[in-house]
């Protein structure tokens, strides 16, 4: 049996407290015939294993923000519901009968649009809330336009609803000289301050949905790249790209 001699024995020493210092920095020296064994389990040498785990946590990170963002516009599209609801209601149950006669929000065609639009809208918002709370990896393009039309045509409707109730108010309290309409409010106080209050909460949702139509808006546009720069004297038609987020 041949013994190692002390120069062979100190180089091995060496050797092997090379290694361990570096196994201690997480690297090293990869020598011929040693490439499968890996220095430290919880890095992989290979660099495919790095990619990978970069890869997860930036995929993981993108997940969490669109978590967040999808929650917070749930809550948006959700916030709605309690101003139309309300505004429905006070709408629904006003009328008033005194010794002048009797008058209802039915006998106005503004008032009864604006109680439609105010239900339209409640359960827009509960639809749109639900469909925005469920997760959709990647995004899909329908969604957005179906979103982006939706939250336009609702800000309009509910715009125009308020607009027309004001107009009918402002004539009630303050009546038509040049066609020798009276003030109606005088005799009817409790009605038309119900109108009111009813025509009020609904700019509330005019706001709410103004900020859900900013938002979609943002939402859809950003899914487009934007035209690629080509030769100023080459004619050539710049197209929009819808981005998938691949």
């Amino acid at each position: 049996m041949k013994r190692q001699t002390p120069k062979k024995t100190q180089e091995k020493e060496k050797e092997r407290k090379k290694r361990k210092m570096n196994m201690m920095r997480g690297k090293e020296t990869i020598t011929p015939g040693d490439e499968s064994r890996s220095p430290n389990p919880i890095f992989p040498r290979s660099q495919s294993g790095g990619d990978d785990y970069h890869q997860s946590q930036e995929e993981a990170a993108l997940n969490s923000s669109n978590g967040g963002m999808r929650t917070a516009e749930t809550l948006l599209r959700l916030l709605p519901i309690a101003p139309c609801i309300a505004a429905l209601v006070v709408m629904l149950h006003n009328s008033q009968t005194n010794d002048f006669g009797s008058v209802s929000y039915s006998h106005l065609g503004a008032f009864r649009y604006l109680v439609h639009v105010n239900g339209i809208c409640a359960g827009y918002s509960l639809l749109s809330a639900v469909i925005a709370a469920m997760p959709r990896r990647p995004p899909k393009m329908s969604q957005a336009w179906t979103f982006f039309f939706f939250d336009q045509v609702m800000t309009y409707m509910v715009l125009a609803a308020g607009a027309a109730s004001t107009e009918v108010l402002y004539l009630a309290f303050n009546g038509n000289v040049a066609i020798t309409w009276s003030s109606a409010c005088s005799s009817f106080g409790r009605f038309c301050h119900k109108a009111t209050a009813s025509v009020a909460i609904s700019f509330v949702v005019v706001a709410c949905y103004a900020l859900l139509s900013l938002i979609s808006s943002y939402k859809l546009f950003t899914n487009y790249q934007p035209p690629t720069t080509v030769n100023p004297n080459k004619p050539s038609i710049q197209v929009a790209t819808f981005n998938t987020g691949t």
